[in-house]
């Protein structure tokens, strides 16, 4: 079985669908799948400096890197366009079983779905959030023009549409799209342990032993929620805790969120960070007591697992999709989106942090049965195979 995933970009700057692609190649490669990445070298504002039109190791998968058009016009910039891309997928689709598509409105996935069909190559696509509620409303007549006139096409052509979550699945179908579809959650890479994490994130943050920990890590965005949470936590001053803001966005919004810890008193209280990654993030992500994340939309937010992975209570808002796994199975607090509900929520667990302890400890064993990348990749290859086969038998009785 031979499968090639197509995604815009793999840079870390791009966030959790792009670590997210790279783990799920390598755990279906270790389970005997001969699977590869097509992208580009997008690396937000700047290029990754990487070879090009050549498959060669990155984050040990295979990945073939093409150039990505890079006017000084951000939207165009944004959209990913490659020239080079094009003509690869052309000429070497027809070697794939099967492509894998990932994100919608950006010219690799596009591009790589229109040449699947004129070539008759069976694609599954995984939009990753894109189609949810709170994203087309972002751009509003753009992605809508985009996706009437150009991507419902491609998606009801796709042998199915693989969603993440129920909540993506749920507000997905609102637009009527034909493709069968199937939910089923990303994985999580468990990160090394490392049993004196609380004591180096107080060391290196210059913060008391026995202080309580707040951590959002995230990309700062306006969707995060931010002036909802910032308000919350200013409401609980009568508590000892330092509130770790870990993760960039763009300048603007940087010095917006910096002018809301000001006004609301919270800047002394406040470490920023900016972005983390590789031990700083791990040692965050396990030396941290409670990690929140008060989203209007996140279709998964492997920060959430990554957290419970390691036994750390989450504080998450309606909006993040696995706000329903949290809920149910006790693993921390969902308020609704507003700041009374999430100052209450933060006092109940200032209030019972030996109840906070053992939502962690169920967390971690919760999460280490039902997440794992192995588990997932093994669901994710019977599915592969079921499209397969449909395109034999179709192609066998020359069905279109």
């Amino acid at each position: 079985m031979k499968i090639l995933h197509v995604i815009p970009s793999v840079a870390k700057v791009r966030g959790g669908t792009s670590q997210a692609v790279l783990d799920m190649v390598q755990a279906l490669r270790m389970n005997n799948v001969d699977a590869e990445i097509a992208t580009t070298n997008d690396n937000g504002d700047s290029l990754l400096d990487v070879s090009l039109e050549k498959c060669l190791e990155y984050a040990r998968v295979p990945v073939w890197f093409f150039n990505r058009f890079s006017p000084d016009i951000k939207v165009i910039k944004e959209f990913a366009f490659s020239r080079k891309m094009t003509k690869w997928l052309w000429q070497n689709v027809s070697g794939y079983d099967l492509l894998h598509i990932h994100a919608l409105f950006s010219y690799p996935s596009t591009i790589a779905m229109l040449i699947a069909r004129c070539k008759n190559i069976p694609y599954i696509v995984t939009p990753h959030g894109l189609l949810c509620e709170w994203s087309l409303q972002q751009s509003t007549r753009k992605k809508k023009t985009y996706l009437k006139f150009v991507e419902q096409a491609n998606l009801n052509k796709s042998q199915v549409i693989h969603f993440t979550s129920q909540k993506e699945q749920q507000e997905v179908s609102l637009l009527g799209l034909q493709a069968a579809n199937f939910v089923l959650p990303l994985g999580l890479s468990f990160p090394n342990q490392i049993s004196d994490a609380s004591y180096r994130l107080r060391q290196k943050f210059n913060i008391p032993i026995d202080e309580p920990v707040i951590l959002f890590l995230s990309r700062l965005h306006h969707k995060k929620g931010l002036d909802y949470l910032i308000p919350a936590l200013a409401n609980l001053a009568h508590h000892r805790f330092t509130f770790i803001l870990a993760g960039s966005g763009t300048p603007d919004y940087e010095d917006e969120v910096e002018s809301l810890l000001v006004s609301h008193g919270l800047r002394d209280r406040t470490r920023i960070v900016g972005f983390v990654e590789d031990e700083t993030k791990d040692i965050l992500m396990q030396g941290s007591d409670l990690f929140v994340l008060t989203s209007h939309s996140e279709n998964f937010a492997v920060s959430v697992l990554e957290s419970l992975a390691v036994g750390v209570p989450v504080l998450v808002t309606p909006g993040v999709a696995l706000a329903s796994v949290v809920r149910e199975n006790e693993l921390g607090y969902v308020p609704d989106m507003n700041v009374l509900a999430i100052t209450n929520a933060l006092e109940d667990y200032f209030n019972s942090p030996q109840l906070a302890k053992k939502m962690g400890d169920h967390a971690q064993k919760l999460i280490s049965n039902n997440y794992t990348w192995n588990h997932i990749s093994n669901q994710l290859i019977e599915k592969y195979n079921q499209i397969i086969k449909q395109d034999e038998y179709r192609t066998k009785l020359h069905i279109p």
